[in-house]
């Protein structure tokens, strides 16, 4: 047996709940396996052996650590990530868009707060500073992106710090569009979102997370939109008969790991992933049933401290198949829920997973 630290793995991200934190930082407790009674060191510190497992103190300051275990001439070294003087915090996104764009580009509002779906997350912010990302098709049936005029490009500007616009997909259809994509498909589909983006909205709305649609796609296309300033993606990581479900490319040990935390980062891709806490369509999820799911949620130290809230487009139309009369009530209950809990509202492009540190 050689020495291996099983804990924490590679590319965990480790906050204020995982262990102790200080002014000197945040002291936790690596753990590993070892040849029987080997005399064990974690980053030149002794650590403490029983049988054929060991454990020992580290004290992390930097927000990334190479953890090196070392014992009989034999290391294995991770590297950590340390969210220093987290805080609870919240951001919520928006998958399938694309029909209130088309609506503005048909109206020709005097304010893109005009348009109702809009409006909803433009009162949300107001009343209690909410943040929303959208992710964006770059075409429906019958519209796409370049049809959209670039008169409210100083209105996008001007709202900003609250409400931002990145790539989804080309489209709707097929599911699980990217699943099998190449480098090059998936790069071509976000330069066309995001070069209309900047033509219509301007730079300043663009973000550096989003979620592909359904959460699926190669390794190669999760490089493409890192390639392009993308820094974390978003997405369920569950597991559907044994297999890894709306998480990328990741294997099933990865998938599990994230099931039961708010972040990971793949440190060989230098991508960070972040989980959904709450689809706010899902059936599941009537107003009356979401402030108990999240408190759920945010009562587990591995959980709660980064909640990712999400809804889809789409059913905010009287018009969809499965629309929901509720969705107003859906998104605002949750809202609500996150500033009576002292949840702040961040984008997490901005700092480290939305904490300036």
């Amino acid at each position: 047996m050689s020495v291996k630290i099983t804990e924490p793995i590679d590319g965990a991200i480790l906050n204020r709940l995982h262990g102790k934190e200080t002014a000197e930082g945040l002291d936790i407790t690596v753990k590993g396996t070892c040849p029987s009674d080997a005399s064990v060191a974690v980053n030149g510190q002794s650590a403490t052996v029983n049988g054929e497992e060991f454990s020992a103190s580290i004290r992390l300051q930097e927000q990334e650590t190479t953890l090196i275990a070392e014992a009989d001439g034999e290391s294995d070294s991770i590297l950590v990530l340390y969210d220093k003087n987290s805080f609870k915090r919240y951001r919520f996104s928006l998958d399938d868009d694309i029909y209130f764009l088309r609506d503005l580009a048909r109206s020709n509002y005097k304010s893109i707060f005009d348009n109702p779906f809009l409006a909803l997350w433009k009162r949300l912010h107001d009343t209690y500073g909410t943040r929303t990302n959208c992710n964006l098709y770059f075409q429906c049936d019958d519209f796409n992106l370049t049809m959209m005029p670039d008169q409210y490009k100083s209105e996008w500007a001007d709202n900003a710090d609250w409400f931002r616009l990145t790539f989804h997909a080309l489209q709707n259809d097929p599911n699980e569009p990217y699943i099998h994509s190449s480098y090059d498909e998936v790069a071509r589909d976000y330069d066309k979102v995001v070069n209309e983006i900047l033509r219509f909205a301007g730079e300043e709305v663009m973000n550096t997370f989003t979620t592909i649609h359904w959460g699926e796609a190669t390794v190669d296309g999760c490089r493409a939109v890192r390639d392009r300033g993308i820094n974390g993606l978003c997405g369920y990581f569950v597991l559907h008969d044994g297999r890894p479900k709306v998480s990328y490319y990741l294997d099933r040990e990865h998938t599990e790991h994230l099931s039961q935390r708010d972040y990971w980062k793949d440190t060989k891709e230098d991508i960070i992933f972040v989980r959904h806490a709450i689809v706010c369509n899902n059936g599941a999820f009537p107003p009356e049933k979401i402030p108990a799911h999240l408190g759920e949620v945010a009562a587990n130290p591995y959980q709660g401290e980064v909640l990712e809230l999400m809804i889809h487009e789409q059913y905010f139309y009287p018009d969809y198949q499965a629309y929901l009369p509720d969705y107003a009530e859906r998104c605002e209950t949750a809202v609500r829920w996150c500033a009576e809990h002292d949840y702040e509202p961040v984008f997490y492009s901005d700092g480290f997973i939305g904490n300036p540190g």
